[in-house]
């Protein structure tokens, strides 16, 4: 029986991937590299250091940490500028209903100014922990953020469930050896397969949820 919740933020929580790809890839576009949406949708779930590493190796550059720290101020400065972010349906009256039964955690790549604009707009006053990728030395995939979010509530791990809905999400719930459902928002279900359940979409995820006793 599951007594903590913790859940990954954009593309479960809040629809707000296709503006955080969008920031990005005008970013990268600033110092001569070229993404797509998809490119940025393929490393949800890292932090702004990982998703820059990732695309500076792509592109057979590297990034010095004067550099990272330029490009996270740009990416979240457009971000705030084209963010008109929304809740998934549903999520928010389940989770205000369940409240009070579970611990609630948000464990996220994002930066810690954007996850707090977001919650507090969207979700106030629902969760007991957020955790950004600012507040870890490693990022998704490495297991440092869920593990995080365990010890914060002292719970065995057996008694946790984490929801995801990128590749590197699950596997960084996974190598925390917890128990991780994923829903396929923007990428193809076979990308989720490391995950314990993968549904199609928030409807079906919130008809498990639901079911959870």
């Amino acid at each position: 029986m599951f007594n903590t919740l913790i859940f990954d933020a954009d593309g479960v929580l809040v629809n707000s991937m296709p503006f955080h790809a969008d920031a990005w890839i005008q970013t990268f576009s600033e110092v001569g590299i070229d993404v797509i949406r998809q490119d940025i949708y393929d490393i949800e779930g890292s932090n702004f250091v990982g998703i820059i590493e990732l695309i500076f190796k792509k592109a057979g550059r590297d990034a010095d940490p004067e550099l990272i720290e330029k490009l996270r101020v740009r990416k979240r400065e457009l971000f705030f500028k084209y963010e008109k972010a929304t809740a998934f349906e549903g999520m928010y009256d389940f989770l205000n209903e369940k409240k009070d039964k579970y611990n609630l955690a948000v464990v996220s790549g994002s930066d810690r100014p954007i996850i707090d604009k977001m919650f507090n707009k969207l979700y106030p006053d629902i969760f007991d922990l957020l955790i950004s990728g600012a507040d870890v030395a490693h990022g998704k995939p490495h297991p440092e953020p869920y593990l995080k979010a365990v010890e914060y509530f002292g719970v065995d791990k057996e008694k946790c469930l984490v929801i995801e809905n990128a590749p590197l999400g699950v596997e960084s719930a996974k190598n925390a050896s917890l128990y991780c459902v994923a829903v396929s928002t923007h990428v193809n279900p076979k990308g989720l397969e490391k995950a314990d359940k993968v549904f199609n979409n928030h409807s079906e995820l919130l008809e498990f949820l639901k079911q959870l006793v």
